[in-house]
Order: structure tokens, then C-alpha cells, then sequence
């Protein structure tokens, strides 16, 4: 066990069938009347904002205003927004209904609105918060993020083309509500997607350097919950407990990652991310064995222990300790293969059709001076980075 360690996470969770009921509840424990709800157009076109709506009706506390059109790729424009529509409003809270990028737009909105101002870029980077900010709730319609639980908001600056992060406990939501009817409309590519995502999270967490036994905890559950419920969800679209399995799977492996951060897969990906334009989960699902591969001889018997949450005790006391690591990045892949199958998510970056052979250096160059990196358990140099693209445009790898 390390000689010291942190873990924080202060959200409220509220999971489960009818979850979304008690919101208005919750608010109205903190004093709250006017609430501002912000969400996007899909989530409102699928009718998912119905249940919402209707847990208010007869209640002594309403939403007075909604704004339904935050983009997949939200700005510093689109917050200000935001901020200006709850000040008109006279709000007191935020409810988020939606993806990662509709709670980003809330958790840098209520900087604003709680610390005064239209200057967001003034609280930018990490722990630049004075105080505590307004309530703020949160609804995830995904169950990959994890932002639900995280103490980081990213936002676009279309000025400069560049990612705004900004990161303090305070942007850390009161409560947020996972209900399995927000992720029952979700198509099987999206649905495996973000479970893969949220495997990544519980992977990198458990295998990173600042992993700690109460991160470790939360990242085995959340391997566990996706193993079991993944393939139920893309099975019967409509069963709740698999819906909430997920769900709750996401939540767990960003509380874990919130506390031992992430590695080289995060890297990579936010490099492909930023050059190739391609989602997260994608670029998370396309990384994950070709760097587990390049780990394995620095810790293989750690990462062994993972094929026991993932592929069972069976499979798992019938492979030798020594070939564990090995088990588990082909059971991996073997999901990743299936996955392809049945929704057409890509597992190559030749199979995506947006990346070029010609992109790798500028791609690795953005991962070497990704801080992700940093936590990774074995150093990578650009030309590690390099073979590691090379090894992923065919889904091809050999231990560097």
C-alpha cells in the first residue's frame, strides 16, 4: 500500500429506477426555486426531457428557463450564453441534462455566474477557484464520461482553435442522477462507445502510478459492471438494469480516474482527438490494447489481475499467472472485434477513414506533451509514440 494517498469525490449520487423524481427534492434541500436547465437538441428531440419536466409539475420550485441547443464541441460563446440566461432568469441552480459537453457548458457556466463576470478564461487551468460555487446538478445521457464526478470542464475557444481546461473540486457537481431512461434511446455504436470509454477509465486507473486502493476498488467494479452488462445493453436496447449497470459503470471509473489519473491511452487520444477530429471513445477503444501491450513488461502480474473483473473466474483460474496480462489483452480485442461486428465501431485507426499515415508525428508530438503521459507506468519517447500509431492503423502490436 502507498505510504500516502487523496481521494475525494463529495457528489451525491442518486441511481436507479425513478431516480430523475427526487431532483426536484434535492433542489428545493438547498433553497432553491428557479432553476435553469441546459441540455442539447437530441436529448430533447428523444423525449428524454419529458420524465424532468414532468417530476416538477405541482412542485413549489420551477424551471424558468431552458436552453436546449448546446453544441457537441461547446465554446467560450456558447457559456457566456449560458451564464447571461440564468442572470436574466434570476436563477439559483443548474440542471444538466446531457453528454459530456452539456456539462462542461454547466460547470464553467456556474464559474461565472457564481463568481461574477464574463471573464471565464480568468479561472482557467487548475485550482484557480476561490470559493465554492452555486448548486449544480447533473443528468448524464451517456455512460462513458464519467463527468459526472470529475473535478474538470473543457471548453473550446474558436479564437485560437485551442481546448480550454479548467480544474478545481469547486466545478464538481452536487448531485448527479443516473436513471436508466436516459440512456435507453442510445444507438449500439454509441452504446459501446462510451462503455468502452468507461473501460478505459477503470483500466488506466487501476494500471496508472497514482492509483491508490480506494481508486483501485472503483476501477475493478466498473471493469466488472461493463463486462456483465455491455453485452445485455446492445442485446435488449430497452433493459433498465443493463441501462443502469452501465451507467453506474461510468460513474465508479470517474470516480477512480478522478483520483489516480490517467495514462498513455489518454494521451494518444487527445492527440488524435485534436488533429483527426475523432470522438473520444473512439480514439480510447482504438489505443487501449496496443498500450497495454506496450506496459505489459513493465507491470504484466497488476495488469493480469484485470481478467478476472473482465472475462471471469473461470477464465481466469484456467490461465496460468504468467500469461494473464496476455489473456486479458485478447480478450480485449476479442471485444473489440464483436463490437465491430455488431455496431461498426472501429478498433484501427485505418479503420476510421479521418486518419493519415502522414498525421503520426504531429499526433505523437501532441501525446509526448500530453500531461497524461506523466502518470503512464512506462516513459515513452516520440518514437515509441510513432510505433505505437504505426502498431494501431493495423490493430497490430509487439511489445516495444
Amino acid at each position: 500500500m502507498r505510504d500516502y494517498f487523496e481521494f475525494y469525490c463529495p457528489v451525491k449520487i442518486i441511481a436507479g429506477q425513478q431516480a430523475l423524481e427526487n431532483i426536484p427534492f434535492e433542489l428545493t434541500l438547498l433553497g432553491v426555486r428557479r432553476v435553469l436547465l441546459i441540455t442539447d437538441a437530441g436529448v430533447r428531440q428523444n423525449g428524454l426531457l419529458t420524465p424532468i419536466l414532468q417530476a416538477f409539475v405541482g412542485m413549489d420550485i420551477e424551471i424558468s428557463c431552458i436552453i436546449d441547443d448546446v453544441p457537441s464541441d461547446s465554446s467560450l460563446q456558447v457559456v457566456k450564453q449560458v451564464s447571461q440566461a440564468y442572470r436574466t432568469h434570476e436563477c439559483q441552480a443548474i440542471l444538466a441534462v446531457g453528454g459530456g459537453s452539456v456539462i462542461d457548458t454547466a460547470k464553467t457556466a456556474n464559474i461565472l455566474v457564481s463568481l461574477g463576470g464574463d471573464d471565464l478564461m480568468a479561472y482557467a487551468g487548475a485550482h484557480n477557484l476561490p470559493k465554492p460555487l452555486n448548486p449544480l446538478f447533473v443528468v448524464p445521457t451517456t455512460a462513458g464520461t464519467g463527468s459526472e464526478v470529475t473535478m474538470v470542464a473543457v471548453i473550446s475557444d474558436d479564437a485560437t482553435q485551442q481546448k480550454i481546461a479548467f480544474a478545481s473540486y469547486h466545478l464538481l457537481p452536487n448531485i448527479a442522477i443516473l436513471d436508466p431512461r436516459m440512456t435507453k434511446t442510445l444507438p449500439p455504436r454509441l452504446t459501446a462507445m462510451t462503455a468502452m470509454d468507461a473501460l478505459t477509465h477503470a483500466i488506466e486507473a487501476y494500471t496508472g502510478l497514482a492509483h491508490n486502493p480506494l481508486s483501485d476498488a472503483y476501477a475493478i467494479s466498473a471493469i466488472e459492471l461493463v463486462a456483465k452488462n455491455l453485452p445485455k445493453a446492445l442485446d435488449t436496447p430497452d433493459d433498465s438494469d443493463a441501462r443502469l449497470g452501465l451507467a453506474v459503470a461510468a460513474t465508479m471509473a470517474g470516480m477512480a480516474f478522478s483520483n489516480s489519473m490517467v495514462g498513455l491511452v489518454h494521451a494518444l487520444g487527445h492527440g488524435l482527438g485534436a488533429i483527426a477530429h475523432l470522438p473520444h471513445g473512439v480514439c480510447m477503444n482504438i489505443f487501449l490494447p496496443v498500450v497495454l501491450s506496450y506496459n505489459q513488461d513493465h507491470d504484466g502480474e497488476r495488469l493480469g489481475r484485470l481478467l478476472l473483473p473482465l472475462a471471469g473466474e473461470s477464465v481466469y483460474l484456467q490461465t496460468a499467472p504468467d500469461q494473464r496480462a496476455d489473456a486479458l489483452i485478447r480478450h480485449i480485442r476479442t471485444l473489440q472485434q464483436s463490437l465491430h461486428a455488431r455496431t461498426g465501431l472501429p478498433y484501427t485507426l485505418e479503420q476510421t477513414g479521418q486518419v493519415q499515415i502522414s498525421q503520426f508525428d504531429a499526433i505523437a508530438k501532441k501525446a509526448l506533451n500530453d500531461g497524461s503521459i506523466i502518470y503512464n507506468q512506462k516513459e515513452a519517447t516520440l518514437d515509441d509514440l510513432i510505433e505505437l500509431l504505426h502498431q494501431a492503423w493495423h490493430g497490430e502490436w509487439t511489445i516495444i
